[in-house]
């Protein structure tokens, strides 16, 4: 079963840090952390992919997406419980992972805030919080 979960009115600024704190199925393939301005215009797309261990990161612009950018370390596991802190540091958003390792993304659009959050695929969010 696909988990979703949406904020549509998160007030997201330079500075301010996310924490996800969730379950991952035990029979997922992959599943996604989206941040931006709306599900079609998105500055960071963080997308671990169990069949392929790997995370891919990516933007969206006018519903169309843009080069990936691909991380090959995948430090957790189907059925794990995990947290994420994303990072919004202006120019780019800073992803830690659950063992400290880091992954960085450029503001590909330059936005000032981030409005919308969505959590989908094999992930169930078991809290959230923002700094």
């Amino acid at each position: 079963m696909s988990e979703k979960f949406e904020v549509f009115n998160l007030d997201m600024k330079a500075g301010n840090t996310l924490k996800i704190k969730g379950k991952v199925a035990n029979d997922t393939e992959n599943f996604v952390i989206n941040l931006g301005k709306s599900a079609s215009e998105l500055g960071l797309h963080f997308n671990p992919r169990f069949n392929e261990s790997t995370i891919v990161c990516n933007s969206k612009c006018a519903n169309c997406w843009q080069s990936e950018h691909r991380d090959n370390h995948l430090p957790f596991s189907r059925g794990s419980e995990v947290k994420f802190i994303v990072s919004f540091l202006g120019d780019k958003f800073r992803v830690k992972l659950p063992d400290g390792h880091e992954v960085e993304f450029p503001n590909r659009h330059g936005y000032d805030k981030m409005s919308y959050l969505s959590v989908k695929g094999g992930f169930k969010v078991i809290s959230f919080k923002q700094d």
